[in-house]
């Protein structure tokens, strides 16, 4: 059993998955409305990296089944909660690839499949499921259906929750690189943060801690220590200096708990749609947009800052019965 995130592969060893570089848009719209000039706030469409629905995790496997396929595993196993968007797209390159997928999925199976369950089922992943979404006890549930693989003669590539290891943060160290090829007057970087290998990426690439802002999702527990270590090991990985300051994270927007409505994420979803025609999701991108417009109307961000907005994707989680009731009503 080979398990992803040691090996020192360097920057440009990878195996192109995504369409790159994403788009940059202007929201000049959402601006005037959050009191800010037009030309400072856009947002990267990693919703459009293009494989099965985009999104920002196909960066992240181009390296992880790099090292996957250079060691000759047969098949990816990964988790998350039942409508992880990392889960479906680690489905969808394994087949990209010619490998097997196995997804361990927190929370009980439903009788009738919505969302990213629909595109795990038409992709052929094996679903193992676990009785329900607790960060750690999903990531040895991984680690465990790994072993069950390998002691059944399979060659199993463990990615752990959002592939967020050093290696796969370095897609987000290219993604540091491309924002400011396209906004080179970039000052703020907003990005949901769910399980921190984005926000780490995007530290590590900028090389300042307060160039990122990641708004918290509630996905893992010691969200700010574990993006600070991650941050500096990815630098190290990517041959670069660890970045300086310290993580800077938004814990007001998680609600009850990860995947829970709130009222601002509703609102953000809402303004983005109508001001931009920007669709965002209600687990991630939903709550970003919510922690910006907060920091915004607060004055946290002031108003001549230059934000660039990460769109993640997660689209899918959009259709299922309880966000579609939630966002219609």
């Amino acid at each position: 059993m080979i398990c992803g995130g040691m090996a020192t592969a360097p920057l440009d060893r990878r195996l192109p998955l995504a369409h790159l570089p994403t788009p940059l848009v202007a929201l000049d719209r959402l601006g005037a409305a959050l009191g800010m000039p037009a030309g400072h706030l856009f947002a990267k469409l990693d919703d459009a990296t293009g494989l099965a629905a985009g999104g920002n995790k196909v960066r992240k496997l181009e390296y992880l089944c790099a090292e996957a396929v250079a060691q000759g595993c047969d098949t990816l196993v990964t988790g998350g909660g039942a409508q992880s968007n990392h889960a479906r797209l680690t489905a969808a390159a394994a087949r990209r690839l010619g490998l097997e997928c196995t997804l361990v999925l927190g929370g009980q199976p439903p009788a009738t499949l919505t969302g990213n369950l629909v595109l795990d089922h038409v992709l052929g992943a094996e679903l193992r499921w676990v009785a329900a979404y607790e960060y750690h006890a999903v990531e040895q549930a991984i680690a465990d259906a790994a072993a069950d693989l390998a002691a059944r003669g399979r060659r199993p590539y463990c990615v752990p929750i959002g592939g967020s290891t050093p290696l796969g943060a370095l897609g987000y160290v290219r993604c540091a690189v491309e924002i400011l090829a396209q906004a080179p007057r970039t000052e703020l970087v907003v990005i949901a943060s769910g399980s921190g290998g984005t926000h780490a990426g995007l530290a590590a690439g900028l090389g300042e801690h307060r160039r990122v802002l990641g708004v918290d999702v509630g996905a893992r527990p010691g969200l700010a220590a574990h993006v600070q270590d991650l941050a500096s090991r990815t630098a190290a990985l990517a041959e670069l200096p660890p970045p300086a300051g310290e993580a800077q994270i938004d814990p007001t927007q998680i609600g009850a708990g990860y995947a829970a409505q709130t009222d601002a994420c509703r609102e953000a979803i809402t303004m983005a749609a109508r001001l931009e025609g920007l669709v965002l999701d209600p687990v991630y991108t939903g709550k970003a947009m919510a922690g910006l417009i907060a920091a915004r109307r607060a004055s946290r961000i002031p108003a001549d800052t230059r934000i660039v907005f990460v769109h993640t994707g997660g689209l899918p989680a959009l259709f299922t019965p309880t966000a579609s009731a939630w966002l219609t009503t």
